[in-house]
């Protein structure tokens, strides 16, 4: 069933079958619900569509687990690599509104090199816009051609302004020819700082009688980091036409008639849009000139204000379709800001969101954070939840905005929101006083307790037991104690290490559908909450008689597995009042894209082998915790430096046994049998990494 239903979106998305048929596979799809095949990019996908599993992504196949790579289609008969997948729209956020399609393989020629092109002269078609026409070899013609038959156009989430249908891909094969082709061909004053062309590229399609491109302004690419920003505009037409007008750039020139494989190069201080062919289909790729930062760059922090409010609105407008018009409006006028300065609506109407998480009710529009004050609220719990929604962080299997009830509100101003949430507490407040009163939101959680509550992380690592001078289980069977025997309370230790430096820093933990917090990582200094993590996730550092019975990693089971969420956020900027929180997150700061990491991290703890197998074990039986880390510990890894005599090389146990932890070292200092123990492994100085 699964199968057939994966088959017939395909056959019934090619736009010409009958409107009964497609709504009877809708309702189909909307009564179908299985369990995800396995998770890329912290998003779980489906080989085929469900009720939960709707919004369709082509990806690279290779990324898929091989033990389920098969089941998914491969929809794009001229681009095999590709796979298609389907994902809850709920999951997503700002990370992955978008699906990226790798096409380097399409555009690669022999040896994989890059297409040959070749820009004519180009031709001023008004101040700061030109026009010139590509050049290339029929093969290299036709991949570009072909781009349109790979049927990989989705829905864009702003379909309603924007008209037509695209998908965005990446390839640096083509922005490579591409920059080398305007290095020629476009006048020297305009190249003046110029880098290269971005390879990150949108292709459009249009049928006659669709919606107009609406006006707007392309938002500049930006990269702080390495002072890269866009300035100019390209277009790229696949196809010829005549539109009313095909282009046009307000304030300067339109453009009625195209003719394929024209190049189009404008500032992008221009706001323009674009009608369909009156015949044929319009097909154009859109990308943009990277430059070299110019000293004349300023930073707004209102302008990244708005980018955050339109990034989140985005989010939301997937299930509150009224949001889409407002996201659009602040992205043009994030747009406009960068070359003409911010200009607001103050008559204007602007979007809230109120949202409700296990009994804690708070207003967010994306940069602002209300929340109402109350005994049992923490502001480092506002700051927390402020986090989690703003990513939409997974809790467990569920996305944060699946369990929250969310309502939109219009409103002129911001002066309603205090006394909303007041009156919104007082009610909680008071329903929580009464026995049998349950919590409303969608999450679970008893009646009284926190939202997310604090936790003290240490509980996760018992100290171990004391160790006997056993043999080995053999020897011992079937007395033999797994929790005091030297070698496998030494793996565990080793392996709690490993954990604790993953968990340790993270500020939120994800414990299965609860959502915990660490306050020490919530730091207050006068009114900014800095989070406090790690950067990034690093190599974990850490510096016989075994007969039949099995190797200390039979012993190490996974106590649970909970989800270390390390933020890097600048500081979250707060006022208080008598009635409650207001956070402002400038996650932008119109410079940079703020990261997060979110990682599952097995716990170890030491467990029994209840039915001792001698011979199964001395066929290599399973090592849960080892697994669980690295799954490829079954099949031994490639690691080259000595580990213990009882195990395969790999990765993991490289870590385990060659390095002490960062996490380690601070807070216990170095092991003085350090090097006793290095020249023991034949680590040798590079071994041992300066432990």
């Amino acid at each position: 069933m699964s199968t057939e239903l994966r088959d017939r979106f395909f056959a019934l998305s090619n736009g010409q079958a009958p409107a009964d048929e497609i709504a009877r596979y809708r309702a189909e799809v909307d009564v179908t619900d299985t369990e995800p095949a396995t998770t890329l990019d912290g998003l779980a996908i489906s080989w085929h569509p469900t009720a939960r599993f709707k919004a369709v992504r082509f990806i690279d196949a290779e990324r898929i687990d091989e033990g389920v790579r098969e089941r998914f289609a491969r929809p794009s008969e001229p681009a095999p690599h590709l796979a298609a997948v389907f994902v809850d729209p709920r999951e997503l956020s700002f990370r992955t509104f978008e699906n990226i399609v790798p096409l380097d393989r399409w555009f690669a020629g022999a040896q994989g090199s890059p297409p040959e092109l070749e820009l004519t002269e180009a031709v001023e078609l008004t101040k700061d816009a030109y026009a010139s026409t590509l050049r290339l070899p029929d093969a290299d013609r036709a991949r570009l051609e072909g781009l349109d038959a790979l049927n990989l156009y989705v829905p864009p989430l702003n379909a309603a302004t924007r008209g037509g249908e695209r998908f965005i891909f990446h390839s640096a094969l083509l922005a490579e020819a591409l920059t080398e082709a305007v290095a020629k061909a476009m006048p020297k004053p305009l190249l003046d700082g110029f880098s290269h062309v971005n390879p990150v590229f949108r292709c459009n399609r249009f049928e006659p009688g669709d919606s107009h491109f609406h006006r707007h302004r392309d938002t500049p690419y930006y990269d702080a980091a390495r002072g890269h920003v866009s300035r100019y505009t390209v277009l790229l037409y696949l196809t010829g036409g005549s539109g009313d007008p095909a282009l046009d750039l307000i304030g300067g020139t339109a453009v009625e008639d195209i003719e394929s494989f024209t190049c189009v190069i404008f500032d992008q201080r221009y706001e323009h849009e674009g009608a369909p062919f009156r015949e044929g289909r319009k097909v154009f790729l859109r990308t943009e000139l990277i430059f070299a930062e110019a000293p004349e760059v300023t930073h707004d922090p209102e302008i990244g204000a708005q980018f955050s409010k339109a990034c989140y609105l985005t989010g939301e407008s997937v299930f509150a379709p009224e949001l889409a018009r407002h996201a659009d409006a602040y992205y043009n006028q994030v747009s406009a800001a960068h070359w003409n300065g911010l200009a607001l609506d103050d008559a204007a109407r602007e979007p809230y969101v109120h949202k409700q998480f296990r009994g804690v009710h708070f207003v967010a529009n994306g940069y602002d954070f209300w929340f109402g004050k109350s005994d049992t609220l923490s502001l480092a719990e506002c700051a927390a939840i402020t986090l989690l929604d703003y990513f939409n962080c997974k809790l467990g299997e569920t996305a944060f905005r699946d369990l929250c009830e969310s309502a939109v509100i219009e409103a002129e101003d911001q002066a309603w929101i205090p006394a909303f949430l007041n009156d919104k507490t007082k009610t909680k407040d008071k329903d929580r006083s009464k026995p049998e009163s349950k919590d409303t939101g969608n999450g679970s959680g008893n009646v009284g307790t926190p939202a997310v509550a604090p936790f003290d992380k240490s509980a996760l690592f018992p100290e171990s037991e004391l160790t006997d001078d056993v043999c080995c289980p053999f020897h011992q069977f079937p007395q033999f104690d797994p929790t005091r025997f030297d070698e496998v309370v030494d793996l565990n230790e080793r392996a709690q290490s490993f954990a604790k430096a993953h968990i340790m820093p993270a500020p939120i933990l994800m414990l299965g559908e609860d959502v915990v917090l660490d306050p020490e990582k919530f730091v207050i200094r006068g009114n900014q909450i800095h989070v406090l993590g790690k950067e990034s996730l690093t190599p974990v550092n850490f510096a016989a008689c075994w007969n039949s019975g099995g190797v200390p990693g039979n012993y190490i089971d996974v106590a649970a597995t909970v989800g270390a969420a390390h933020f890097l956020v600048p500081p979250i900027v707060f006022s208080e009042t008598e009635d409650g929180y207001h956070l402002q997150f400038d996650f932008f700061r119109n410079t940079w894209m703020v990261k997060h990491q979110q990682a599952t991290v097995p716990v170890p703890r030491i467990s029994s082998l209840a039915e001792l197998d001698l011979y199964e074990l001395e066929e290599g039986a399973s090592e849960p915790w080892l697994e669980a880390v690295d799954p490829s510990i079954v099949d031994g890894g490639s690691g080259k430096r000595p580990t213990p005599w009882w195990a395969d090389s790999s990765p993991l146990l490289d870590e385990l046994y060659d390095y002490v932890s960062d996490y380690e070292y601070e807070h216990y200092g170095e092991d003085e049998d350090d090097e006793d123990d290095d020249e023991d492994d034949g680590a040798g100085e590079e071994g041992a990494g300066g432990a």
